[in-house]
């Protein structure tokens, strides 16, 4: 079905799954270890997925912010604590999207850093992807043959497929059985603790800021360039979406959120195309969250990790693709740099990296040149 520039088909659908290994594990921790309500959690997702795709008529992913959420599951960090963290955020990418400050990086940051952290954000997925395919050998080898002949099936697309295979073995295994019964569950009004702010910015935010303006900005503005040539969403569009979104869902428990270069390449990858991808994923997520609240982290956990490990292999090795239009000169440099800082440490440091030996490298005059804008 086509309404406008939205479609909602199974295409959609499967795209819609596509980033469903980023989500998985963190919602899982969220709920699990800190304490966020399920409800609330995917409620505002699934509200924020939703307005996402009508103002953008493009798939947007919607995902956890990364550092903070390893963080706050590693130190089991209370609800407030939590949604203080989005509120941070938010705040911080409302002024960086006000005052031009994210256009300032996104212009100074080269094309190789750019290339450095899509190849870097590529080869972390696959390999967090093969160690989930580890906890099932067969299945996931199984789950990537499925994905490699389905991928594009109009009728049954691979994400839909896989899916609905890891709920027949839930089933098969006697998993199902104990997951409680629908029942009717609404986001609370939640509040944030104003003396967690520096905690949050010491624990984790200031972290955070360097991999969402490079991840969630400028490698996601530029990939959808890459999808779609004849649209374009700017860097500053991008952080201020963040900056509203975030200052907004900690007051009904939602989790602080992002957008992504690895899960748009997931939902491109198994095939989202419009809108319409965000608008039956938020829905899915309203639903969840309204009606098995209860029992959704237990579902997501009982969910084979080696499917979705299988999945997120695929898009990591999709992501690297993107590096092939890379030259054999000095320009791998700075790309080098940013995959090393990236893997030995974090990606915030691969763009440090990446960035300092880029212009130390190239010299004054060829600072512009190499630039993304």
């Amino acid at each position: 079905m086509k309404i406008g520039s939205f479609e909602f088909n199974l295409r959609e659908l499967a795209g819609s799954l596509g980033d469903f290994g980023t989500l998985l594990p963190l919602a899982i921790g969220y709920i699990t270890v800190c304490g966020l309500n399920p409800a609330g959690l995917l409620v505002m997702m699934g509200l924020v997925n939703i307005v996402t795709g009508l103002i953008y008529r493009l798939p947007m992913p919607v995902e956890p912010m990364k550092v903070l959420a390893v963080v706050a599951i590693a130190q089991a960090w209370t609800p407030e604590k939590v949604y203080t963290s989005g509120l941070v955020m938010g705040a911080v990418w409302l002024a960086m999207g006000a005052t031009g400050a994210m256009d300032f990086v996104a212009r100074w940051t080269p094309r190789s850093v750019i290339r450095g952290i899509q190849l870097s954000l590529g080869t972390l997925l696959a390999i967090e992807g093969v160690k989930m395919a580890s906890t099932w050998w067969l299945l996931g080898a199984a789950a990537v043959v499925v994905v490699l002949l389905l991928r594009s099936n109009r009728y049954a697309p691979a994400s839909i497929v896989l899916v609905g295979g890891g709920i027949v073995i839930m089933a098969f295994r006697g998993q199902l059985a104990e997951v409680g019964g629908i029942s009717l569950s609404l986001p609370p009004l939640t509040m944030v603790d104003p003396r967690e702010i520096w905690p949050v910015l010491r624990d984790a935010g200031l972290a955070q800021i360097p991999l969402t303006a490079t991840n969630a900005v400028i490698a996601t503005s530029v990939l959808i360039s890459e999808y779609w040539p004849n649209r374009r969403v700017t860097n500053r569009q991008l952080a201020t979406n963040m900056g509203v979104m975030n200052v907004v869902l900690p007051f009904f428990g939602g989790m602080p959120l992002c957008h992504g270069a690895g899960g748009l390449a997931g939902q491109h990858y198994f095939g989202a195309r419009t809108g319409g991808t965000n608008i039956i994923e938020g829905t899915i997520e309203i639903g969840l969250g309204i009606l098995l609240a209860g029992s959704i982290a237990s579902i997501f956990a009982a969910f084979p990790l080696a499917i979705v490990g299988a999945m997120m292999l695929l898009v990591g090795v999709e992501m690297v693709k993107f590096a092939r239009d890379l030259r054999f000169n000095r320009h791998l440099v700075p790309v080098a740099a940013t995959l090393a800082g990236s893997l030995l440490v974090n990606m915030a440091v691969g763009f440090a990296a990446g960035m300092a030996v880029h212009y130390l490298l190239l010299g004054k005059e060829h600072r512009h040149a190499d630039a993304q804008r």
